[in-house]
């Protein structure tokens, strides 16, 4: 024998049983069936998980998240996949619910991401993959305000465009759109602007409910400690050496987009307002965030002062509030292209949940509700 059995009881692997709901499918083919699933069958909130297209009249979905409820239910709703020509590296979407902000008991949690509320989004909308590069920005402002820059800097054009303030990401916005229109790949029901708070964290969250999105991490250390696992999918004081980094270089999470959380802040559309910053809890439609407040929403993390954010300011329920002036090395951003909208919106409670089909984004086309899968 090689070794004795103190030998081998010390090289013995670490083994860990998690059981991942798997779902079959079963419609037509082309079409694209949003996944949710409940654990109280007797309420009426669904949580979004994710969704599946069709390219065979069967096809199966596993659920990435390992099961922890004994009582979860899942079902499929067909929804249309809007035929629009967007620039490259866009995500879609679909029209979905979440519960915003983290709970009293999650480790590293501010007040300021309370009380939990739950939250339907009615529209699908298109993301950007990545955030904004430099080199997107340039070519759209012709002007590169980032401090990581060549040649200072290699590579420099594929990391994140910083040094931007709120109004710099939407004039970038605006002009996209009008390039857009003109070149006839979108029409006036249509336009590219930064994505809500509520968009933003139902996208970085992908379906989970955890500290991130890929985990709550729990073994690894809340500051800039080390960590295999979160270097593996964000830039943050722990591995950024105190600068950006090219877009794309971590893991994205499960929806396929990458840097949701470290590598730059990322404005968002809504006011925050530093007198009131809770949420308003219980369930909201499509909120765009409260109607006073002189700063803007920031996601995302990194400090957006010395490049010192701990891993706790990365977690997907982590939000600030930031003056739209500041144009900061580290605050960035990444574009939605989706419908146009009212020039006001409101936040608002509901007494019950909504009875009409949840839209898919773009006029004519809605989410057509189907029994459980």
């Amino acid at each position: 024998m090689a070794g004795s059995g103190s030998d081998l009881g010390a090289s013995r692997p670490s083994l860990e049983i998690a059981l991942h709901p798997v779902i079959r499918v079963t419609g037509e083919v082309g079409a694209t069936y949003v996944i949710e699933s409940t654990s109280d069958v007797e309420g009426d909130f669904w949580l979004t998980r994710g969704w599946i297209e069709l390219t065979t009249p069967t096809a199966v979905w596993t659920n990435p998240v390992p099961t922890d409820s004994p009582r979860r239910v899942y079902r499929a709703l067909k929804v249309t996949k809007p035929a629009v020509q967007t620039i490259a590296n866009m995500v879609w979407l679909p029209p979905g619910r979440f519960v915003m902000g983290s709970p009293e008991t999650e480790r590293g949690r501010d007040d300021r991401e309370g009380p939990q509320t739950r939250v339907e989004l009615t529209q699908g909308f298109w993301l950007g993959k990545y955030e904004v590069t430099q080199r997107e920005y340039l070519a759209v402002m012709g002007e590169n305000p980032s401090y990581f820059q060549p040649p200072e800097y290699p590579e420099d054009l594929d990391r994140p465009v910083e040094g931007v303030s709120w109004d710099d990401a939407v004039a970038y916005c605006q002009k996209l759109t009008e390039q857009e229109r003109a070149a006839g790949r979108i029409g006036t029901n249509a336009v590219y602007r930064l994505p809500t708070e509520a968009e933003w964290e139902y996208t970085c969250r992908a379906g989970t409910t955890t500290r991130f999105s890929f985990g709550d991490a729990l073994g690894c250390d809340d500051g800039c400690g080390y960590c295999p696992l979160l270097d593996s999918y964000m830039w943050w004081c722990g591995n950024s050496g105190y600068e950006s980094h090219p877009v794309g270089s971590k893991l994205p999470n499960r929806w396929g987009l990458h840097d949701m959380h470290g590598n730059v802040w990322e404005w968002c559309q809504d006011r925050f307002d530093w007198g009131h910053p809770e949420y308003p809890g219980g369930a909201v439609v499509d909120p765009h965030g409260p109607s006073a407040g002189s700063n803007r929403v920031i996601r995302g993390g990194n400090d957006w002062n010395d490049w010192n954010d701990n891993a706790r300011n990365c977690r997907s329920a982590n939000r600030n509030g930031n003056d739209p002036d500041n144009r900061n090395n580290n605050l960035g951003f990444r574009a939605v292209l989706a419908p146009a909208q009212p020039e006001r919106w409101r936040m608002f409670r509901l007494t019950r949940p909504p009875s009409r089909p949840r839209d898919s984004g773009f006029p004519g086309q809605t989410a057509v509700r189907e029994g459980p899968v």
